[in-house]
């Protein structure tokens, strides 16, 4: 008996043992190792990615795209539709699934696109103006029409050839931050025009904040729509 009570009680304070120490390792010296090392080495990332304006205040995060509307008529009405801000460059339609009342900025709760295939709507095999009306032809539609209605101007007139897909599909999560040059390219007349700013200047603006692919071979060229909205915000009140 006395054996047995002896085998348990060691038992127990080896099991005891193993959770203190596996509990020091694991729940405190491997995560301020880790922190330790993402804050010294990767500081920037570690903390959101964050993006400061020229004031030095926290704007957002160049991995989360945003949205720039107009304040709506009733801020209560679900139902009214956000419009564009055009004075400022435009990122990619965020569809997402869901919504959610603490970041207001998009209408999500999750992130996700609209998991519809590419022929969803389309009519003999091409989205035209009479596909059926809540697909994703009809909204493709949609959305490259106010492209071109939204950034034509007096003296720039875009075609339908010049719309690029990120203009008028979301990204897999619906938060992409980024957009490619040629649909900040078509955006530059219409900024420069509601901004009171030369041409000139802003193509300069977008070649300045306009990424290569990664490493030189990965991904594609592309633009921050945030850090360029940044930017453009410090030219128009210098």
């Amino acid at each position: 008996m006395n054996s047995s009570v002896s085998s348990t009680a060691r038992l127990l304070g080896a099991g005891l043992r193993a959770l203190l120490v596996l509990t020091a390792i694991c729940g405190v010296v491997y995560p301020l190792a880790v922190t330790g090392v993402a804050q010294a080495l990767f500081h920037d990332q570690a903390n959101g990615s964050e993006i400061k304006d020229e004031s030095g205040q926290v704007v957002g995060s160049s991995l989360i795209g945003q949205t720039y509307h107009l304040p709506k008529n009733d801020p209560d009405d679900a139902e009214e539709a956000a419009k564009p801000d055009l004075k400022w460059f435009q990122p990619r339609p965020s569809d997402g699934l869901g919504s959610n009342s603490v970041n207001t900025r998009y209408a999500l709760i999750l992130s996700g696109a609209t998991n519809r295939s590419a022929d969803n709507g389309a009519v003999g095999g091409r989205c035209t103006e009479d596909a059926e009306g809540g697909t994703l032809c009809a909204q493709v539609v949609a959305a490259k029409e106010a492209v071109i209605t939204d950034n034509s101007t007096a003296s720039y007139r875009v075609g339908p050839e010049d719309v690029p897909a990120d203009a008028v599909t979301s990204s897999g999560s619906g938060l992409d931050p980024d957009i490619s040059p040629a649909y900040a390219g078509i955006q530059v007349h219409r900024v420069a025009e509601r901004n009171h700013l030369d041409v000139e200047r802003v193509e300069k603006l977008v070649a300045d904040h306009t990424r290569g692919r990664t490493l030189g071979f990965m991904g594609e060229p592309r633009v921050n729509v945030l850090e360029l909205n940044i930017a453009l915000k410090a030219l128009t009140t210098s």
